[in-house]
C-alpha cells in the first residue's frame, strides 16, 4: 500500500530540520544554564572542520579522489553536514553582532535545506520509477513496453538528479561567506 507523499517525504524532511533547530536551542540553553557560553565561541572550529570533511563525498563523486565507497561517503556526508551544521548553529547561538555571521549562517541553513530537499526528492523519484516498473511488470508488459511507458518519468528523474547544479552554487556562496567570517575573526581576534 502506497503511503502518501506527505507522510513519506515531507514529514521526515520537516522532522529532520526541526530536530536540528531543536538540538541547537537545547545546546545553546545548556551552555547558558551552566555558564559555558565561552565554549560556543570555539564550536565553530570543529563544526567547520566536520563540514569540510563531509566534502570527501563530493571529491569522490567528481573523481578528484579515489578512496572510499560512494554510498558510504554519501551517508557520512549527510551525517557530518548535519553534525557540523549543528555545532556551527550552537556556535552562532543568538549572538550575532555583525552582518557577515548572519549571512554565513543563513547561507548554511539554505545549503542544508537544499541538500535535504535533493535527498528526499531524488529518493522519492527513484522509488516512483521502481513502483511504476513493478506495476507494469505485474500487468505482463514487455521490457520495451515498460521502457516506453515510463520514458518521460525516467527523463524527469534524470533531470531531478541534476539538482546538484543548484546545490553546488549554494554551497559556494556559503563557503565564501564562511571564509569571510573566518578571515574577519582572525583579523580582529584579541590575540593577547
Amino acid at each position: 500500500m502506497e503511503r502518501s507523499l506527505l507522510r513519506r517525504e515531507v514529514i521526515p524532511f520537516l522532522v529532520m530540520f526541526a530536530v536540528l533547530i531543536g538540538a541547537t536551542m537545547v545546546g545553546d540553553y545548556v551552555m547558558h544554564y551552566f555558564d559555558l557560553v565561552w565554549i560556543g565561541r570555539y564550536l565553530g572550529i570543529p563544526g567547520t572542520l566536520i563540514v569540510l570533511l563531509s566534502l570527501l563525498y563530493s571529491l569522490r563523486k567528481r573523481k578528484l579522489i579515489s578512496v572510499g565507497e560512494p554510498k558510504t561517503l554519501l551517508a557520512w556526508h549527510e551525517w557530518m553536514a548535519w553534525v557540523g551544521s549543528w555545532l556551527i548553529l550552537v556556535h552562532a547561538g543568538i549572538h550575532f553582532y555583525t552582518i557577515l555571521p548572519w549571512l554565513a549562517t543563513g547561507a548554511m541553513l539554505i545549503n542544508l535545506v537544499s541538500g535535504l530537499t535533493g535527498k528526499f526528492i531524488l529518493q522519492s523519484s527513484r522509488r516512483h520509477i521502481a513502483e511504476l516498473k513493478q506495476m507494469h511488470q505485474e500487468r505482463g508488459m514487455s521490457k520495451d513496453e515498460i521502457e516506453r511507458e515510463i520514458f518521460w518519468d525516467a527523463v524527469t528523474v534524470d533531470m531531478m538528479a541534476k539538482w546538484r547544479k543548484v546545490h553546488f552554487p549554494i554551497t559556494m556562496v556559503f563557503a565564501v561567506l564562511a571564509l569571510g567570517h573566518i578571515i574577519s575573526i582572525l583579523l580582529f581576534w584579541n590575540w593577547r
